[in-house]
């Protein structure tokens, strides 16, 4: 299921892998694509929403 996000507080290419990362732990199998720029993460995975949301804040950024 692809799941859209807004995140904010990414700034740089770490900041890409630490939200590619959370989400990843949640989820191993999870395609991660991210957007700097706009701020969008776009997530593949059949993992419930709020535990993608929780991994991404629990990362140090806010999803709106």
């Amino acid at each position: 299921m692809s799941q859209k996000f807004n995140v904010t507080g990414m700034s740089c290419g770490h900041c890409v892998s630490t939200v590619q990362n959370a989400v990843q732990a949640v989820d191993p199998e999870a395609q991660v694509t991210v957007d700097l720029q706009t701020g969008h993460v776009d997530v593949l995975s059949l993992q419930p929403r709020q535990d993608i949301v929780a991994a991404i804040e629990n990362a140090g950024y806010r999803v709106q």
